[in-house]
This record gives structure tokens, sequence and C-alpha cells, in this order.
């Protein structure tokens, strides 16, 4: 690993301190690292949000890693990018968002939950049979019911969503993370299993129907009887898998980043327990204090000035809610991880405006029933103190532990 991705996994392991230091800062501060000025403070990330015509989306998700020919050999096997909701801008992203509007609605949402509730004791249950009186939570919990959950929302087969979350847990790491030659080559034979994956329900789904997002989408992609075309598939294929790894891997995240702050301050945790009316107070606090997406990227579409800084067209930025989210301009004690604090859905842990999260009341849902089936279940957990204390990953897109050990 090179000297300068050795800064940059330090500085997304621990991203707080500059963020603290940029929001003292004049204007804005450009960051090597990222190359990208960094937007700090919580009124200039709003501002940002808002004016989604000066600065576009469409380098939202540019990756840290540039592949090799040999991994792009192998992913030409699969089926080619495609702007989808998070990286288009206008016309083009209001259409890639209708369906998800629909899908991730409060009532649709609300309806998943008690699939998400029974897959969610199921998994409780299984830790708390363990004989040894410890677990692996990110394994055992946090990776496994988001993925059931946006696996029912899609219309995935049970049986084939563990392959859907591998393929795309592996999508990440090969464009964000640095790996070796015939690790990179394993990843990209992985992707592409999970597009072949999805390309073959998008067709089954427009053959034949069912109630889920796969086949509204389909449906919606040509006219009725119409064979989808070639374009039409890499683009169903790309919207999908975007969907599909969104949808569980920022929530695993928060599930594992919260459990892991309420165990680390044993008070926390045993206020939680004694009382349940604060676990939609806990649930915000989750979100708000170390947000599981803390920062997507922009690029200004014309000249303009932001917090005093003057930028040139095409100047890249690095929008970050979970700077704006410890703002003490906002939120008295925002360093402070605190589950009595009044329940706040005002902060920025799912963006705002145009591109705010539309599987926001899922998420929601997934991480209140996780600590209320906790909390009852299982209020001796503890953190496991034989092992390592926790080591974030090195990501901004999706802010986890690597593994979360436990005792009870």
């Amino acid at each position: 690993m090179g000297a300068q991705q050795e800064r940059r996994d330090a500085l997304y392991r621990d991203p707080y301190p500059l963020y603290e230091r940029a929001r003292r800062t004049a204007g804005l501060t450009f960051v090597p690292e990222m190359d990208a000025w960094l937007v700090a403070r919580d009124e200039d990330v709003r501002e940002v949000l808002r004016r989604a015509d000066d600065f576009s989306s469409a380098n939202a998700l540019l990756p840290d890693v540039a592949l090799p020919q040999a991994a792009l050999g192998v992913l030409a096997r699969g089926f080619g990018p495609r702007q989808t909701v998070v990286s288009s801008d206008g016309a083009v992203h209001r259409r890639h968002r209708a369906p998800l509007n629909r899908a991730l609605s409060t009532t649709r949402s609300a309806a998943l939950l008690p699939y998400a509730r029974e897959c969610a004791r199921e998994l409780v249950a299984e830790v708390a049979a363990a004989e040894a009186r410890s677990a692996e939570l990110v394994e055992a919990y946090a990776r496994k019911l988001p993925g059931l959950v946006v696996g029912r929302l899609i219309g995935l087969d049970r049986a084939d969503v563990p392959a859907a979350v591998h393929g795309g847990y592996r999508a990440e790491e090969l464009l964000f993370h640095p790996l070796a030659p015939q690790e990179q080559l394993a990843a990209a034979e992985d992707v592409v299993a999970l597009q072949h994956l999805l390309d073959g329900y998008v067709r089954e789904r427009r053959a034949r129907p069912r109630q889920d997002l796969c086949s509204d989408l389909a449906a919606a992609a040509a006219p009725p009887g119409a064979a989808l075309g070639e374009e039409q598939r890499h683009e169903l294929v790309a919207h999908l898998q975007n969907l599909l790894i969104a949808g569980f891997l920022t929530t695993s995240a928060l599930i594992a980043t919260t459990l892991l702050h309420l165990l680390a301050d044993r008070r926390q945790w045993e206020l939680l327990c004694a009382d349940p009316g604060l676990v939609p107070a806990a649930v915000e606090e989750g979100l708000r204090f170390d947000s599981a997406v803390q920062a997507f990227r922009r690029v200004t579409t014309r000249p303009l000035e932001l917090a005093g800084t003057p930028l040139p067209a095409g100047a890249a930025l690095l929008v970050a809610y979970a700077s704006a989210n410890r703002d003490g301009r906002r939120y008295e004690d925002a360093d402070a991880f605190d589950v009595g604090r009044a329940a706040d859905r005002q902060h920025l842990a799912f963006g705002h405006g145009p591109h705010a999260c539309p599987g926001s009341h899922l998420a929601r849902g997934q991480l209140r029933l996780t600590l209320e089936l906790f909390t009852e279940l299982l209020p001796g957990l503890r953190l496991d103190a034989q092992r390592p204390a926790p080591r974030m990953r090195p990501t901004l897109i999706h802010r986890s532990p690597e593994a979360l050990y436990v005792t009870w």
C-alpha cells in the first residue's frame, strides 16, 4: 500500500478531527487525500444539497481505486456502468427516482417491517443460542438483516440473498479498497456474477411479473409486449445493483455502528434497556452521531462562490453529511452520543434536497426493531473485553466497525 493510500485510510477510519478543523476554518478546506474541497459546516452542506443545478451528482461515487486492464476485462463480461439515481441530475434523476419513491413510500416500507421483524427475531435468537455466550454481530446480524429486507423489496428469492449480498460487498471492495491483483480479479468475477443474477431476475419478472420492485422496473422499461433491449437491460441491472448495495450496505453499517456506540458507553445501553421509550431517540442519535454515509461527492457546473471560497466550473467537492451532523452551531454538545437527546429528524444522515435518501423509513425501521429486540432479549450484551477494540472500515460510504465482538 502506498503512502497516500495509507494516509487516506487513516483519514477515512477517523475523519472527525479533520471535520472539526474544517468547520473552524474560514471558507472551504482542500484535502489532498480526497482531491476535493471539503464542505463541512451544516449550513454549507445544506446549501450544496439544495442547489442541485450548481452542484452536480455526476461524480457522487467516484471510485478510490483505478482498476487494471485485467480486472476491467473481467467486468466487460458483465453489464456496463450506467447512470443511477445517485449519479444523475435533473430529468434523468427524476426518472430513476420515481419508482423508488413508490417502492419505498412510508406505506410500503411499513408493510415490509413485519417481515423485517420476523427475520430480526430469528437472527437474534440464533445469536442468543450460542453456547459460548459470545458472537460477532457484523456477520451474524448486521449484514444479514438488511440483505434479507432489501432482497424482499426487490423480489429476490431468499436462497439468492447471500450471493447478492456477497456480490454487493465485493463491488464496494473492488472500487474503494486497494486489493492484490488476484483478489481484484476474484472480486470482479463476483461482481459479474451478481450482475448476471440480477439480469436473470429482470428477464423473469418482465415475462412473469410479481408484486416487487424488480417487476415494477422491468414493466416500466419498455412498452407492454416488447422485448427488453440490451441498453434497457444494462440500465436495469445497474439500477438494481445500486439499489441493492445502497439498501443493505448502509443499513448494515448503521446497525453495527449504533450498537457499537451504545455498548461502548455502558450507561447508554443500560438507559435504553431500562426505558424502551428511548428507542426512537436512540435511532436518531445513531444516525446523527456517526452517519453511515459520511459524504458524497459533487462537482460544480459553473464558476461560483461557496462559503467565501471561489470555485471554478468542474471543481470537486466532498460534501460531508457526518461533519454537518457534528456541527456545534446546530447541536448542543455535538460530539457526545446521548440517547437522552430529544429525537431530531432534521439531521443530514439521509441527505437533503432532491437527492435525500428515499429509503430512510425502511432504514429507520430496521434500526428501531434491532434496538427493541436486542435490549429485550439480550440486555446483558457487552463488548468482548478479550478482543481488540473495534476498528472502523476505511470508507466514507458505509462507516462501520470491521467486526463487533460481544458477550453476554
